[in-house]
């Protein structure tokens, strides 16, 4: 059975609705748990969920929320400390401000 003009562009239409949806819905390649290391040399885990939230297994007190934000994924922590992860070359690498936005650390990022 053939399909007409306006049927064919309507499920054209549709089809590329769908691709679209799925596009958004994604996930990005920063969510998962990264092995990184912070002011002291001392390696932890930092967790990006897919719902937005972060976590970590710092051994202080660390969640709050993550975006990606030109290319990086910015984490947003209850203490008022930014981490982002950034493209580094072939690598990825973890930055750490304090509060008030001063660079504190820098490490090598690694996905598990």
């Amino acid at each position: 059975m053939a399909l007409g003009k306006q049927a064919r562009t309507a499920f054209f239409a549709a089809l590329i609705g769908a691709a679209t949806a799925f596009a958004a819905l994604a996930a990005s390649p920063f969510e998962g748990t990264w092995s990184v290391k912070d002011t002291d040399g001392k390696a932890f885990d930092i967790t990006l969920g897919a719902d937005g939230k972060a976590t970590s297994t710092h051994p202080k007190e660390m969640s709050g929320t993550w975006a990606e934000e030109g290319g990086a994924a910015v984490v947003k922590w209850n203490s008022g400390w930014t981490t982002k992860i950034v493209k580094d070359g072939d690598k990825f690498k973890k930055e750490a401000f304090k509060a008030d936005g001063s660079p504190a650390s820098t490490s090598e990022a690694t996905k598990k």
